[in-house]
């Protein structure tokens, strides 16, 4: 009779765990719990901020072919920079009860109530990219090292002033991406822990005197906020003298910046353009880059992320360890989110294209 009953509390506890889809796991830096079962596949809601980037468009199929590759449902919703669409979008996964949600918001903090809803459903939820602040609601943070980005974009700047062979003090003009999005902080801070050193001794002249990131903010990443930005600097601060350097913290951003530059004369008569930063290694900025027009850009492999990010719903979803390898670094406002970092990788056109290719990012005839 024992071991009719120890058998049958071993069955319960075992279906009991097999349905636990939802538990968040433990925050650890790695490996997986000792007798973890198998994941409960059910319906993932993945929430993304827009199509008019190319990236979240790859963030959103790589996360979806991976997911239904692992035996997974997945909702998949674009929201179009439009915050309601995306708070709509959220609650409607929560009362379908979808099993885990992975957001990447257009606004960090405005989805708190709708996230809230999902913490008292049980459901676990993945901050993709970008920190869903100010919520006790989100489980873990997939992202990439912002700061460094930011790093490797002021670095690259400065390598590119260099080579221009542009005489000191170098003219430059900041750009900061949008200040609803956690990330547009990290980065731009990123930078100025390397431009600004060099501001200060002189090296570096910001001839509008724009230098706060409030102002400098480009409010949804939005490359006509940019280029329009951009008319005015030239307008104002550049009639007599020529600007020679550009941090711009994103593709799209930088497309603008340059649109503006070209229509006050740079690229042609024997102007040369600035050295224009990126992000992202959008399609039209690689090529921008490979014809000698901007600078660099900062690669994240999406695909990678959109890996890390499947690997931590099957962790999640089974009951296993989750990975992380940060746990102090993003604090919401509420609580410190466990988070698994990715590495970013600067290009130029001395070797954006090896990068890309070898990466599969994009092929031979993409890039021309």
């Amino acid at each position: 009779m024992r071991k009719i009953l120890a058998v049958a509390a071993a069955a319960a506890l075992a279906l009991s765990l097999s349905a636990c889809g939802r538990d968040t796991g433990t925050p650890a830096t790695g490996g997986s719990a000792s007798g973890a079962v198998a994941a409960v596949k059910g319906t993932i809601g993945v929430a993304m901020p827009t199509k008019t980037s190319e990236r979240w468009i790859k963030d959103g199929d790589n996360i979806k072919k991976q997911l239904e590759a692992a035996g997974y449902t997945v909702n998949l919703q674009y929201a179009n920079d439009d915050i309601p669409t995306q708070v709509t979008q959220v609650q409607d996964m929560v009362t379908k009860k979808n099993q885990l949600l992975v957001v990447a918001a257009i606004d960090g903090v405005a989805l708190k109530g709708a996230l809230k809803d999902a913490k008292d459903a049980g459901i676990p939820v993945i901050a993709y990219d970008r920190l869903l602040r100010e919520t006790d609601a989100v489980s873990y943070y997939t992202t990439f090292d912002n700061f460094k980005v930011g790093v490797q974009q002021g670095e690259s700047l400065l390598a590119g002033l260099a080579a221009s062979g542009k005489p000191k003090p170098w003219n430059v003009e900041l750009f900061a991406g949008s200040p609803d999005d956690n990330n547009a902080t990290f980065f731009f801070n990123g930078a100025m822990s390397v431009l600004k050193p060099k501001i200060d001794d002189g090296t570096i002249k910001i001839a509008s005197g724009e230098t706060d990131f409030k102002v400098v903010a480009t409010l949804r990443w939005d490359a006509a906020t940019a280029k329009k930005r951009m008319e005015n600097i030239l307008t104002k601060s550049y009639a007599s003298s020529d600007v020679n350097g550009v941090l711009a913290p994103y593709d799209g951003i930088s497309r603008g910046i340059i649109a503006a530059l070209k229509g006050s004369g740079y690229g042609s008569g024997g102007k040369a353009l600035p050295v224009v930063t990126g992000q992202d290694a959008e399609l039209d900025s690689v090529k921008s880059i490979l014809a000698g027009e901007q600078y660099s850009t900062i690669f994240k492999d999406t695909a990678e992320l959109a890996k890390a990010t499947v690997k931590m719903i099957q962790e999640i979803t089974s009951g296993a360890t989750v990975t992380v390898n940060d746990t102090k670094t993003y604090d919401n406002g509420i609580k410190v989110v466990p988070t698994e970092l990715l590495q970013p990788v600067p290009c130029d056109k001395s070797n954006c294209k090896k990068i890309l290719l070898d990466a599969k990012y994009y092929t031979e005839s993409q890039l021309g």
